[in-house]
């Protein structure tokens, strides 16, 4: 299933990231990249005798209104302040005329644009634009649980100016275990550029996949994803007001089969970049993907230790140059082998 791109005129957009754009998780995800944090200065304070009977974090938030009262009760536990000259406990009553010595610390968000070494698997770089071969296992962006060591630290040490491009110049994701390419945008003008060609749909992106199962030969899955009705960690097919519209194109290629159960290489084309797109659409015809312990059946899952998913090909128009260009990468090596188990040929 080869594929042209084309650049056709589209609206002007007024924002580098809207509620339209493609790659809806990546809008979901906190500000933009920036400078790390400098420490705070330590805040003394000495309470009044209304604070009398009162509990020392719930004193402490009427004092300190620009914090939390959770944040404050993180910092007591944790000893970062001094209820006369001795660590306090959240939970302890305060006499009043108490002297407390607060050590702020900032949030493991506020420290998530910190640049880190990595081994960035870059395939194509020039002035504008990066593109890389991300590896099953790496986050792309800082969210809670991931607040380092993700691909966005590796770009800001590669090259510290993203730091000045909204998300160090991510403008669309791979699921931490999906392998593959991905294009990051080296200047604000190549930036908007990029989420341009994105809402016109004129980036494409190609996927192989391994399904359980055997889809019919090629077909369309245009289905809305929302978030799931019970399982907030999941996304489903959705008639919701909220869900967003998703086109993926498919083609089998081949079948094969792993411990007596017939498997198929897909070949997915995404016109909309909706959040586990792929996985949720080829659920909803009923061929999970192998290893995606999300959305597969529990006691398949073991088969392999990820979804067997890698985008395989990426096409865009050059933002500084105005050329239609393309790369592609061989499979991943775990991909290759759980291909070679099923009996199926490597995609040349």
């Amino acid at each position: 299933m080869g594929f042209t791109v084309r650049l056709p005129a589209v609206p002007e957009v007024t924002e580098i990231l809207q509620d339209d754009d493609l790659d809806d998780d990546i809008r979901d995800e906190g500000g933009d990249a920036g400078e790390a944090i400098a420490p705070v200065a330590p805040i003394a304070l000495r309470l009044g005798d209304e604070a009398g009977g009162e509990r020392l974090d719930k004193a402490l938030s009427k004092l300190l209104p620009q914090y939390s009262r959770s944040r404050l009760q993180q910092w007591i536990e944790a000893g970062h302040v001094l209820l006369d000259g001795q660590p306090a406990r959240a939970k302890m009553t305060v006499l009043g005329d108490e002297t407390v010595l607060v050590h702020p610390q900032p949030a493991a968000e506020e420290q998530a644009y910190k640049p880190e070494a990595m081994d960035l698997r870059i395939v194509h770089e020039d002035d504008a634009i990066l593109v890389l071969d991300k590896p099953a296992g790496l986050v792309v962006h800082p969210a809670a649980g991931n607040w380092s060591g993700t691909l966005l630290n590796g770009l800001l040490h590669h090259l510290p100016a993203l730091a000045g491009v909204p998300r160090a110049g991510i403008v669309h994701r791979l699921d931490k275990e999906t392998s593959g390419l991905m294009v990051v945008a080296k200047t604000l003008e190549a930036h908007t550029d990029l989420v341009r060609q994105l809402q016109a749909r004129t980036v494409k992106r190609e996927y192989l996949a391994l399904v359980w199962g055997t889809p019919v030969l090629r077909g369309r899955i245009e289905s809305a994803i929302g978030r799931h009705k019970r399982d907030r960690l999941k996304m489903a097919v959705s008639e919701s007001p909220s869900a967003k519209p998703a086109l993926t194109h498919f083609e089998r290629l081949t079948t094969g089969a792993i411990d007596g159960r017939a498997v198929s290489l897909m070949q997915c084309q995404l016109e909309t970049g909706r959040t586990h797109q792929i996985r949720v659409h080829m659920q909803s015809l009923g061929f999970a993907l192998v290893g995606d312990p999300l959305y597969g059946k529990a006691h398949l899952a073991p088969v392999f230790p990820r979804q067997a998913l890698q985008a395989c090909r990426l096409g865009l128009i050059h933002p500084q140059t105005g050329a239609a260009c393309e790369w592609s990468v061989p499979l991943a090596a775990d991909f290759a082998a759980l291909l070679e188990r099923a009996g199926i040929p490597a995609p040349a």
